[in-house]
């Protein structure tokens, strides 16, 4: 299970984003941080049985950067990536409308750049869903989180649903990623 939060003091557009992340990633449990320090989202992780926590930080009043942790012994453990985020575009800027998920899989192509083949591996071990080829995927997922490459050399996260492929959202722009943690 994993347990999903903000910063303090969300936007609008944040709690949106993760309202639409809880939506489209199965086994993910959205809660209102408020005033809730590192140790009470603790709490709440142990309430829900959840082993990971994703935080959603802000910067400017928009979402700026995802945070991944890991409960262990002495609390929560930051793992990386950290992803800083360029944009995002919610699942109602979409056509296609979207239940909750109950089958996901992260898909890739082989053309993608190394960057994006390593974040749709590391979004793969931490969510604990398969990585596959988008062939493979459509015939036994109800979506797709797809990690590809933009023109820009961003890195895209995108959710399509099978099997229309047609993508519901929300897309997600990265704009850096950081592989090492500081202590």
């Amino acid at each position: 299970m994993i347990l999903l939060t903000t910063s303090r003091r969300p936007t609008q557009s944040i709690r949106t984003f993760c309202r639409d992340l809880a939506r489209s990633i199965p086994d993910v449990v959205r809660i209102n941080r408020g005033k809730l320090s590192l140790d009470g989202i603790v709490e709440k992780a142990l309430e829900f049985n959840a082993d990971r926590v994703v935080i959603i930080d802000r910067w400017n009043g928009r979402p700026a950067k995802i945070e991944l942790f890991i409960m262990g012994p002495a609390g929560l453990t930051q793992v990386p990536p950290l992803f800083y985020i360029a944009s995002v575009r919610s699942q109602r800027e979409f056509e296609a409308k979207i239940k909750p998920v109950k089958s996901l899989a992260i898909t890739t192509s082989t053309e993608n750049s190394p960057k994006a083949l390593k974040i749709a591996e590391s979004l793969s071990s931490f969510l604990k869903f398969p990585l596959l080829l988008v062939e493979d995927a459509a015939s036994k997922h109800q979506v797709s989180m797809h990690v590809s490459s933009n023109a820009s050399q961003y890195t895209q996260i995108t959710f399509t649903l099978f099997p229309e492929r047609v993508e519901v959202g929300p897309r997600i722009t990265i704009s850096d990623v950081v592989w090492e943690m500081s202590k």
